[in-house]
């Protein structure tokens, strides 16, 4: 019989899969294959005065971990300030999102449960060489992930 548990997972800094999502660099870190589908984790590298737009998730919950810079998180109307070490649970459901405020590029570690999310960063990546981008492929796509763009 075949082991299905997932197996430890290191990456060193730097390393990891890259897109370029909505103006942001998000590395995959850990992917639903690796976790069994438990979570996905990503870096986010997010320059000044970039995030996404207001969203919700319908499947997924997120955990944003601010490594680096000032970012202030929306969360249920609710504005948040975020600076280095600030933590963040963003549940399914909850209209969410977050910009980077700060002067230099800031970092995020996002958690996400269950995996599957970054199969839509991945496709979301395909919007990269349109600025802004086509809102329409952007909600087709956010439909698709269980996403929904307000």
């Amino acid at each position: 019989m075949r082991d299905t548990r997932p197996r430890p997972r290191d990456l060193q800094a730097g390393k990891g899969r890259v897109f370029s999502v909505l103006g942001e660099r998000v590395t995959l870190k850990l992917s639903g294959e690796d976790s069994d589908g438990v979570c996905a984790a990503v870096e986010i590298a997010t320059p000044p005065q970039v995030g996404p737009p207001l969203h919700v998730h319908q499947h997924e919950d997120v955990i944003l971990y601010v490594l680096e810079g000032m970012y202030e998180i929306r969360v249920g109307g609710r504005m948040v300030p975020a600076p280095p070490g600030a933590f963040a649970f963003l549940p399914r459901d909850i209209p969410h999102s977050y910009t980077n405020v700060g002067y230099r590029t800031g970092k995020l570690l996002v958690t996400i449960a269950p995996a599957g999310f970054e199969r839509c960063f991945e496709e979301l990546s395909l919007l990269a060489s349109e600025a802004p981008p086509d809102r329409g492929r952007l909600e087709t796509i956010g439909r698709k992930h269980g996403i929904e763009f307000l």
